[in-house]
């Protein structure tokens, strides 16, 4: 009997509740202005997605990245437009602005990020002075296809002068202007800087002259989304920095058998060397230390040095202190199994630059004292050899080109 009495009390409630909204509207319905908030004079407001419109539409799904992101509504104004970007498990606003007559929204970057969710939170205001409030989401499109730059030197790393910065791409670029304007190198003082594409997967940056001691460099790579071939599209957001630390130049006289390294402009000691013998001459012009290992092996098949079975000429498993200086296989290195007579007297090697070492690799060596001051980014010039200027795109080799050649390299001219 309870839960009867129960029942009916409720069913009166319900019934007297809606008769009471139903009067309201009847009552609000007869007059044109004065109705309670959010009620206009013709009854209850209009549904929000005829007030607010927002494009893409709701749950719009795989939106390519020129999709057009755009809230307006056709009368009235915009209160607040509230609009979030979740990627990669990190929710980030995203700016824009109403317009000065409260009828659009607009974001501030004129692409969409991909493999994306945004979240669109309006309020606004009708012709009537009513408000609404609209929430929406859609999705932006995974690329099936992307591209990343490798770059040169590695992030935090302390390098010297005549260090280039270098971004080497996994896939061949097409679109050059436009994934060049996604990189930034700035310097601390502050240099002019330029960039050289060399083919379609390398993009190189230096200063006209090499760096000033001291000076930090920052890469910033805004990659990501930047459509660099038909339908392949970068990956990468993120920033490298590097500083520039002491002024060292060597200049290996392949003629005299010799090598002064300079500090600051001021000779720190001559080196007796070897280089390269009559039939494998050594690279004249500017190179740059891009590599340094304790010990490596070298293998003469894997640069063209082959015998007619097929093997290497040469095949050394652990030869010290070596410092590479082009992408083809030039090295200055120690040598400890040439006679210490040839150095400084004869060219015997196969186009590297030999420095007297120990077995293992002295500490008092000539090697063992170059390999110890010596920094990734150093410069190592040679002049006096029978043979041509190392190419520019061999290893960091843009140093022997001209500041206007290197310019002309750019592709936004």
């Amino acid at each position: 009997m309870r839960h009867e009495q129960g029942r009916a009390r409720r069913a009166r409630a319900a019934l007297a509740a809606v008769v009471t909204w139903a009067g309201l509207l009847a009552g609000t319905a007869c007059t044109a202005d004065g109705g309670p908030p959010g009620i206009g004079a013709l009854g209850a407001p209009p549904a929000a997605g005829d007030v607010i419109r927002v494009t893409p539409g709701d749950g719009a799904d795989d939106v390519g990245p020129d999709g057009k992101l755009l809230v307006r509504v056709p009368s009235g104004r915009l209160e607040s437009v509230r609009v979030v970007r979740s990627q990669d498990a990190r929710e980030t606003p995203v700016a824009g602005r109403i317009s000065d007559d409260g009828l659009r929204w607009e974001p501030d970057e004129g692409r969409l990020s991909l493999a994306a969710e945004y979240t669109v939170d309006v309020v606004a205001l009708d012709g009537h002075g009513r408000r609404s409030a609209r929430h929406t989401t859609f999705t932006t499109a995974v690329p099936d296809e992307r591209f990343i730059g490798y770059v040169t030197p590695e992030d935090r790393s302390t390098v010297g002068t005549g260090m280039i910065v270098s971004l080497e791409f996994n896939r061949g670029v097409k679109n050059r202007a436009a994934v060049e304007r996604a990189v930034r190198v700035s310097a601390r003082p502050a240099v002019e800087i330029r960039p050289h594409w060399f083919g379609d997967d390398r993009l190189d940056f230096r200063p006209e002259r090499y760096w000033k001691p001291g000076t930090r460099v920052t890469v910033d790579l805004r990659l990501r989304d930047v459509e660099g071939a038909p339908g392949v599209y970068g990956l990468q957001d993120r920033t490298f920095t590097f500083t520039v630390g002491r002024d060292q130049v060597s200049v290996v006289d392949a003629a005299r058998h010799t090598m002064r390294v300079r500090r600051e402009g001021e000779l720190l000691g001559t080196v007796p060397i070897t280089a390269g013998a009559p039939r494998s001459t050594t690279y004249n012009g500017k190179m740059v230390v891009t590599e340094m290992l304790e010990m490596t092996r070298m293998d003469g098949a894997t640069v063209g040095f082959k015998k007619k079975d097929g093997k290497g000429e040469y095949d050394i498993p652990d030869v010290p202190h070596a410092m590479r200086l082009t992408d083809s296989g030039t090295f200055l290195h120690g040598n400890y199994w040439a006679p210490a007579s040839v150095f400084g007297e004869t060219n015997v090697s196969h186009g590297c630059i030999g420095l007297r070492d120990d077995k293992g690799g002295g500490s008092d060596t000539p090697a063992g004292w170059f390999f110890d001051r010596s920094l990734v980014g150093d410069v190592v010039e040679v002049v006096g050899s029978e043979d041509k200027t190392v190419a520019p795109d061999n290893g960091l080799g843009g140093w022997n080109m001209g500041w206007t050649e290197w310019k002309a390299g750019s592709a936004l001219g």
